[in-house]
């Protein structure tokens, strides 16, 4: 398949095809969390995965259509990244290959409907573990990337940064070669491709200092950036409340998060599909798609 093939529109089907089986929201529920957030002026959002498979990012751990259900595919380690070359040429070329996909990836009605609520004041902040940069693209000015974004690359020994679509043009000089792609992106724009594909790709070192290259993205087992955790403790510190969207709330990071809201005694709301590692500690939890339930809350407001 060439690379072009990649970048046709996507249909509503295969948008569709990452979303778990689930149940329609109920009207009670989405009323619930409508009163919840009209008596809450000042709620602080995460945001996980689960918001962006219904723009046709897959998830990890969804039944079914997740890529640990689908693939024998296990995310990348910070440390096998910083150690072996193999492993960042490995994750370059696919990265590479997967990047116009995921960097064409538009925002759904829930991005957007986010994004409306901070205009109107209804909401503090979003706070994201994803690293696909929709909520921006949605037109919302106040995100934190929990977990940094696949938009920007950074040395491992200096302090360079450069864009992820410059660096694009960069590997592509470097790779002229390298046209056929596969068309399975994953959720850090990563795609699958057969070895002797990766086994020639070439990646530049930092021009700075010649150090390796690394998308400023928080890999499994590296941490949170010190200073970003504590900021988003003043974000909840400040907030009157959590609204927890599409995360199932299993890596720390994002739970954490809950468990501050909790310590200062304020109410959480979750909707997720299926269970999440919060769910005891919820206030309103609707098990239900986002998209189902988020952009609704706007046609309430809209009425009263």
């Amino acid at each position: 398949m060439r690379l072009g093939g990649v970048l046709r529109c996507r249909s509503v089907t295969k948008l569709q095809q990452y979303v778990p089986q689930h149940k329609p929201a109920l009207e009670n529920d989405i009323k619930r969390l409508e009163d919840f957030l009209l008596s809450k002026p000042n709620i602080l959002v995460l945001t996980g995965a689960g918001i962006s498979t219904e723009s046709g990012i897959p998830d990890y751990r969804s039944e079914g259509v997740g890529l640990y259900a689908r693939t024998n595919h296990k995310p990348i380690q910070h440390i096998d990244f910083v150690k072996s070359n193999n492993v960042r040429k490995r994750y370059w070329a696919r990265n590479f290959v997967g990047w116009p996909n995921f960097s064409s990836t538009q925002p759904n009605a829930t991005h957007h409907a986010l994004a409306r609520f901070e205009r109107e004041t209804r909401i503090q902040t979003v706070v994201t573990q994803n690293v696909d940069r929709l909520h921006t693209k949605a037109g919302s000015k106040q995100v934190t990337e929990l977990h940094g974004s696949g938009y920007v690359v950074k040395c491992l020994k200096c302090d360079y940064r450069i864009d992820r679509h410059e660096f694009q043009s960069i590997l592509t000089s470097l790779n002229p070669a390298f046209k056929d792609a596969p068309d399975m992106i994953r959720p850090d724009g990563d795609v699958e491709i057969p070895a002797d594909y990766i086994e020639n790709f070439i990646i530049p070192s930092c021009p700075s200092c010649g150090g390796d290259l690394k998308p400023e993205i928080v890999f499994f087992g590296d941490s949170v950036p010190r200073q970003r955790l504590d900021d988003i403790a003043g974000m909840v510190y400040n907030s009157d409340g959590l609204l927890v969207l599409g995360s199932s709330l299993l890596v720390f990071s994002g739970y954490r998060i809950v468990l501050q809201t909790k310590d200062l005694k304020l109410p959480v709301a979750i909707v997720n599909i299926g269970e999440t590692r919060a769910d005891h500690l919820a206030n309103i939890k609707i098990s239900a798609k986002c998209g189902d339930v988020i952009p609704k809350l706007f046609d309430y407001r809209n009425k009263n």
